[in-house]
Formats: structure tokens, sequence, C-alpha cells
């Protein structure tokens, strides 16, 4: 079994994580080296292995508690591993998303001596798939008070700048229905899928909204994403189908979003069935503890666009934010690489507020 240097430079942590493959449902062996690293390599933690997770807390009964979270898991290899430097940048599937924030977060834990907040470190399995797999989701239900903090910091890619909260994202399948004919004789019929053409019009008319909470800008976003329909060359189609995705400011609960999306279409015959739904996360950066860690960060930030695991923590009333080196429009591509100087500058600037001065 591979072995972790915890107290090595985090880049070279970065690619030794990278060189143990861990995708999705295939995390056991990670989750060993992690833990027995940790065991081995750090003092003052508690340590357990929940699946192929990875938990860590303090207990040295300071004012307040950081989550350290980060997942374990990788899609797919691409002909990308084992990882491999050139100049400053480091190449390999995880260096992006997001063994480079797992690494500096082991890195911390090993070496920060003189800790400002007790630690929780979360290091957790199959964030890449469906979520009814996400190691987060199975730690809540087993192991609930593990995820408790004043503050959580997930170290998804952020190009080094911390993103506060996330969008939420649902998404509905609209139905329309009409009558078969032959094509010869079209106006027999009544085509399914130009029944979509007033919705299409609302959609192209539809203006976004953009929302400003604590200094972060959400915009949101109402999209067609899919349309199905016909029969064969020569029939006028009697059903048709359209995934319609809204991208909605975390200020919109996940009720207020279907709501929302059923007022577009008010009117309109269609059918309308929610098959995917995640409410956001709001940036909670007033908190204190958030607050603090945006003063280590030189005071930058943004609102975080997509969906991340930070809504889970602002489900369960933690502030949240996603920080860690990597440009996310790289994650998942076969070319997938991290500056090194990003790993280094988000390792400085977690061991400024974790410590204290």
């Amino acid at each position: 079994m591979s072995t972790l240097d915890l107290h090595a430079d985090p880049i070279d942590l970065t690619a030794a994580l990278v060189d143990i493959p861990s995708v999705s449902h295939d995390e056991s062996v990670i989750a060993a080296v992690v833990e027995s690293a940790l065991r081995e390599q750090t003092t003052g933690f508690e340590i357990i292995r929940n699946g192929n997770a990875v938990l860590a807390r303090t207990d040295r009964g300071l004012p307040s508690r950081v989550m350290l979270a980060g997942h374990l898991d990788t899609v797919p290899i691409a002909d990308n591993v084992p990882s491999r430097r050139e100049g400053d940048l480091l190449h390999g599937c995880g260096t992006v998303d997001m063994k480079s924030g797992d690494a500096v977060f082991l890195h911390l834990a090993a070496t920060v001596e003189n800790l400002a907040h007790d630690l929780t470190l979360v290091f957790y399995d199959c964030e890449e798939i469906a979520a009814v797999h996400n190691g987060l989701g199975r730690i809540e239900r087993e192991i609930p008070e593990w995820l408790r903090a004043d503050v959580a910091i997930l170290g998804e890619p952020t190009g080094g700048l911390i993103e506060a909260g996330c969008q939420g994202t649902l998404r509905v399948t609209l139905t329309t229905r009409g009558t078969r004919a032959h094509s010869a004789r079209s106006w027999l019929g009544d085509n399914a899928i130009h029944r979509f053409a007033p919705v299409l019009q609302r959609l192209s008319d539809y203006t976004a909204r953009s929302v400003d909470i604590d200094g972060c800008v959400y915009r949101e976003g109402l999209s067609a994403v899919r349309i199905a329909g016909g029969v064969a060359g020569n029939v006028v189609p009697d059903a048709a189908e359209m995934d319609v995705n809204f991208r909605f400011a975390p200020d919109r609960s996940a009720e207020q979003a279907i709501d929302h999306v059923r007022e577009v279409f008010d009117g309109l015959e269609l059918g309308f069935e929610v098959t995917d739904l995640s409410p956001g996360a709001l940036p909670g950066l007033t908190d204190p503890a958030a607050a603090a860690l945006i003063e280590a960060a030189g005071g930058e930030f943004r609102a975080k666009y997509g969906w991340t695991d930070v809504s889970r923590f602002s489900a369960l009333g933690i502030p949240a934010v996603n920080y860690g080196p990597g440009d996310p429009n790289l994650a998942h591509k076969r070319d997938e690489h991290v500056p090194v100087q990003q790993i280094t500058d988000v390792a400085t600037v977690l061991r400024a507020y974790l410590s204290t001065p």
C-alpha cells in the first residue's frame, strides 16, 4: 500500500494522492492510505473510518470549530494517471477536482501546532456520481455529530479565490400531448412538438434575476437543456418532452424555485414533473468565523456559480464556502492540471486562518 508524507510540500502531496487511483466506488485504497497517514503523522485527533470516508477531529475546547471537507473520489481516469509535473503545472486526474485541496487539508492537519479553532477533517467518497451515493449523506445519517462546526470549508476548485454559498438547481420535465397522423395529411393530427413553441418563446423572453447577498452576486438562469419527440419521418408526433433547468439564487427555497418555474409556464397545457432538485446555500459571510476567513484571504470573494456540497452544510445551519486550488473549468478534463503556486497560496492562507497569531 502506498504511503503519504503529510509533512511534505502540499504540491508533492497532491502528486502522491493523484497517483492513487480513486474513481467513485473504488476509494478503499486511498481511504486506507489517508487513514494510516493521519493516525501515524498527526497528534491530538480522534480518527474514525466510515465506509470509504475518513474523519478526524480535535477537541481542545477552543471557542470555535472549523470543518475542512473534501472528496477523495475522481471521475474515470482518462490516461492521466500517474501525475506529471511540467514547469509550474501539475497534471493528472484529480489535480483540480479535488486532490490538491485534500493535500492542503492533510498537510495542515499534520503541521499546524497552534490551532486557533478546533478542527474537523472530512474526507469522503462518491461525490462525483449520483447524490444518493454521496458519502456526506451517509455520514449525516449515521454519525451526524461529526458534521457540527461554526464554519465549513469545502476544498472544491475555485482558482484560489473564496467562492461563497452556491446556486440551487432544479430540473423539470415538461410534456405535451397531441394527435398522431400521417405527415402527408398533417391537418388530421395535432403536432406535440409544435406545442412547445410558446414554451420556447417564454424561455427566450425570460429575464434572469441577479441577487446580491452578503456582497456576492448570484445570477439565475432558466434554460431548455433537452427536447425529445417524434415517431418516424412520416408521422406527426403525438407526444414530446422537454427538460428545463433552473439555476436559482440561494435566497429562494426549493419550494419557491418550483413555484417560480410553474409561474413562468402558467396557462400552457403542459405536464410538469420535478426530476431533480437541490437547494442552494447562503454565503453566511457575516458569521464571525466566516468573516475571519475572508480577512485571512485578503478580503476577496465571489459567488459560487453551480451547485456543490456546501449546500449540505448550509442545510445544517453551518456557513460554508468553497476554497481550493485549480480552475473549475479544467475539472474532469483529460488535460486536467493545476498551477502549483495556487496550492502553495491556499495552504498559506488557511495556515494563517487556522493558527493563533
